[in-house]
This record gives structure tokens, sequence and C-alpha cells, in this order.
């Protein structure tokens, strides 16, 4: 039986990771609302116009260490502004925090990991948009878009004063203080994650340099909030963003990573593949279908030290995405498991033809 306070250290673990991982995204998606609007839709229209400028942009933030570029391909397909092959490229091309480890454990084979991941994330995209029956369709929970409303931009004499009028009301109040108190706790070290919860496998490692690039994107936030219009405020950020996607992603990350957090303090992973190096691949696989950085962190060690070959991590890498698709899991489930499913796939045939040559 699980001691008490172990139920509690995982509770409170998957919590503290919930709250950093929702507060990314939704500044994240913030940041992208404010420069949809202030350039009119022109900031991201280069995408609407090339799927394969979507598919390479989505790659190249899909293999940016950690889950930042992955955060920001997610939040853009959700709101129809990417094509289901460029998420998957994102999806393929990312191995989440553990790049982290990668790069400080073996930086040689891990850039060409990176650069074999990219690759096959680009060339699966491209085909996937233009071969699959409804590669281009979007199944999101919102199926909306970042709208561009008739009151943003008024800014000429003349115009109609409701996309310029401001005033610090409570929608406004709530939203300073809660990134406010988002920002503290990113400066303060309190989502960091602690030794003992590292050592437990459900964590994001130690990554001080993006709390200190979302403590910087986050003050950009505290601008808009102070500056922009009452219309761009409450219909944008609060309605379109605090209301109708925070509490899914909130409620969905945290509901896993408390799942996995349990299932880990049953099961003793390592001791398990060490001794059943028959199944190594396929349980890499089956591993990297958990949407959340620290069980991959496994095969990372296991490849450090010799235990396994390239061909392992490789299988494991393509599957998993870190945390980059647990706000998917919220607003598009369909797109989740539709991408897990098929990079299953792509798995297994890399793996196979890796073996023919060799």
């Amino acid at each position: 039986m699980v001691p008490f306070s172990e139920i509690l250290l995982t509770v409170a673990e998957a919590l503290r990771t919930a709250v950093l991982v929702s507060g990314l995204v939704v500044i994240m998606m913030m940041l992208i609302e404010s420069f949809n609007v202030e350039s009119r839709g022109r900031a991201f229209a280069p995408l609407r116009k090339s799927g394969f400028v979507q598919v390479l942009s989505s790659a190249l933030l899909g293999s940016l260490p950690g889950c930042v570029g992955g955060f920001a391909v997610v939040s853009l397909y959700t709101h129809r502004m990417l094509s289901f092959g460029a998420l998957l490229a994102m999806m393929i091309a990312t191995v989440g925090d553990e790049s982290f480890m990668m790069l400080a454990m073996f930086p040689g084979k891990a850039a060409v990991l990176f650069i074999v991941l990219f690759f096959l994330g680009v060339v699966t995209g491209l085909l996937v948009d233009r071969f699959g029956k409804g590669g281009r369709q979007l199944p999101t929970r919102l199926e909306d878009t970042y709208d561009i409303h008739e009151e943003d931009g008024h800014q000429h004499d003349g115009d109609s004063p409701e996309g310029r009028s401001r005033h610090f009301g409570w929608k406004r109040a709530v939203m300073f203080l809660g990134v406010g108190l988002f920002l503290a706790a990113l400066l303060s070290g309190w989502l960091e994650e602690d030794d003992g919860a590292a050592d437990a496998g459900l964590s994001l490692f130690d990554e001080e340099w993006l709390f200190w690039l979302f403590g910087a994107l986050s003050l950009v936030v505290v601008g808009a909030l102070v500056f922009a219009s009452d219309h761009f405020v409450e219909e944008h950020l609060w309605e379109h963003i605090v209301c109708r996607h925070l509490p899914s992603i909130f409620a969905w990350t945290f509901g896993v990573l408390l799942a996995v957090g349990v299932l880990f303090r049953f099961v003793d992973l390592q001791a398990w593949i060490s001794d059943n190096m028959t199944l190594m691949v396929l349980l890499a696989i089956l591993v990297g279908l958990i949407p959340e950085s620290g069980p991959h962190l496994v095969f990372v060690t296991l490849f450090a030290g010799g235990v396994i070959p390239f061909d392992v991590l490789l299988a494991n890498s393509i599957v998993q995405d870190g945390h980059a698709s647990l706000p998917l899991i919220a607003d598009s489930k369909s797109a989740f498991f539709k991408a897990k499913a098929l990079k299953v796939g792509i798995a297994l045939v890399v793996f196979l033809v890796r073996g023919l040559i060799l």
C-alpha cells in the first residue's frame, strides 16, 4: 500500500506541473492573440497561404528544446490556423524536456537524433496533408479561430470609440492578478521541480532559462492588460482564452499528470525494461504514448549508459512529444489519438526499415 505522504506528494507534483503547463500555454495564447489582433490578421497570413510553410515552421518549433514551440503549434492548430500535417510534424520533431538531458549527456548523438526527427516530421507532415483523407480538416472542441472583430483596431478619428475605451474593470483586474501571481511563482522558483520530484520521474527538468523567458513574455501580457481596449481584454482574452480554454486545459493536464504519477509509484519501469530486452522497442513505443515529460527519461539514461541501441531511443522519440500535446487533449482528442496512432506506425516502419538496411 502506498503511504499517504506519497499520494500527497504525487498530487502536489501533478498540481504544480499542471499550473506551470497551463500558465505557459495561456501566456502563449494571449501573445498570439495580441499579435494577431495588432497586425489585423497579417502576422499569421503566410501560414494560411502555404502548407509547406506550415509544416516547416511547425517542425522547426517542435525542434526547439523543451515544450515552448509545441505549445505554440498546438494553440495555432486548435484555432484552425495550421493543418493536421503541420501538427503531426511538430509532434514528431519534438522530444519535450528530454532534449535538455540529451544535449547534456550525449550532445553529438542528440544533434543527429534531432535532425532525423526534424526531416521525418517534415516529410510525414507534407505526405499527410497531400494524400491523407481530411488532412486539412481540423477537428477541435471549439472550432474557432483567432478572430478579428470590427471593434479591433479602430484608432482613427471618427471611428467608433468602442474599440478604444479602456477602464480597469474586474475582468481586467482578475487577469492582471493571475498573470502577476504566475510571474511571481515563475521567478521565485515555486514552480521549479525539487529533487524528490525529479527522482520520482514526474516533473519538468530544471529549465531556469525557460522561466526567465516566460517571465519576460508575461510582462508583455501585463502591458497588454494595462493598455489594451476593453473589447480586446474582455472578448479576446477573458471570454476566449480564460473562460473557454483555461479550465479544460488545466483539468485535463492535472488529470493526466495525476494518473501517470500514481502509475509510476507502483511500477518500477526502469527495472522492468532492463529485464526484458526483447520487448524494448515495443515498450519504448508504448511509453512514448504518455503525454508527459519524465517517463521517457528512462530511455535517455539507458542509451547514455550503452544499455539500449539508438533504434530504441529513436522509436521512443518519434512517438513521445513531452508536455506539448497535453493542451491538445483538452481541445481535440481526435487529433491527439490520430497523431499518436500515426506516430506508432511511423516508429514501427522506421525500426523495421533500419533493421533491413543494417
